[in-house]
């Protein structure tokens, strides 16, 4: 619902070299179908996140914003409060502006929880999340809300967490359920992908990639390659998207 009286309602993403973006696109459609002529969607590609603060100040027509790499984390300092969930998770996508205040969410846990759901299987018992950023947050927080034990595949792990060296034959038969949250193999680097052994995948596994740019990364292209169910990060978008849509039109 457009707010009444409102000559201006701008939305946009946050984010670091941020030229190409699923959220522009998508909600400039939106707006187009929706007939609403005053609503506006851009990108704020920030060089590091003090910017914010700047952003915040001139823009007194900004009703909302998402959140990507590399400020899922980094933004949490700078906002007035944060939703349960998201303060659970340590990590926000979705900000509201409400009345002058900036109100964190994480819409990434909603997203994938309804994409992945349809693809699980009795025999997906165990999951490996590649990377530990942001985004990963919400994954591990959804596979701990479904019951679904998980570990943390790092390049600089801590004591919880493993390194790629670590992965063996047994660990990848063991964990058939793989999730790519490093940007490893994005647009324009496609060539690129995560450092794991590819030939111990098997017709059981399941390879998530919440890359969406490209289609199909090297990272799922090698797991279809062994007969595995492959996933890219395009529904989980969608579903974040018109969750935060859904967020932003709650003060209406």
């Amino acid at each position: 619902m457009e707010k009444k009286g409102n000559k201006e309602s701008r939305f946009g993403l946050i984010g670091r070299n941020i030229s190409y973006s699923f959220s522009k696109g998508y909600f400039t459609k939106k707006f187009i179908e929706l007939g609403l002529e005053t609503h506006s969607y851009e990108n704020f590609d920030l060089q590091e996140i003090g910017q914010f603060k700047d952003l915040i100040e001139q823009g007194h027509t900004i009703k909302g914003f998402n959140v990507t790499i590399p400020y899922k984390e980094k933004i949490i300092p700078f906002l007035s409060d944060l939703d349960e969930e998201a303060r659970n998770i340590g990590a926000v996508n979705t900000i509201n502006i409400e009345k002058g205040r900036t109100i964190g969410y994480n819409t990434d846990a909603y997203g994938f929880q309804r994409s992945i759901t349809p693809y699980l299987m009795e025999h997906h018992k165990h999951a490996l999340i590649l990377g530990t950023g942001g985004a990963s947050k919400a994954i591990a927080y959804v596979f701990k809300k479904m019951g679904i034990p998980y570990t943390f595949i790092s390049r600089t792990p801590d004591q919880k967490q493993l390194n790629y060296s670590d992965l063996d034959k047994d660990l990848l038969q063991g964990s058939t359920i793989l999730i790519n949250c490093t940007p490893l193999g994005t647009y324009p680097d496609i060539h690129n992908k995560p450092d794991i052994p590819y030939h111990f995948i098997t017709p059981k596994h399941l390879l998530y990639d919440l890359i969406y740019n490209p289609e199909k990364t090297e990272f799922l292209r090698l797991g279809e390659q062994a007969g595995a169910k492959i996933i890219n990060g395009s529904k989980m978008l969608e579903f974040q998207a018109e969750r935060a849509w859904e967020i932003w039109n709650s003060q209406y």
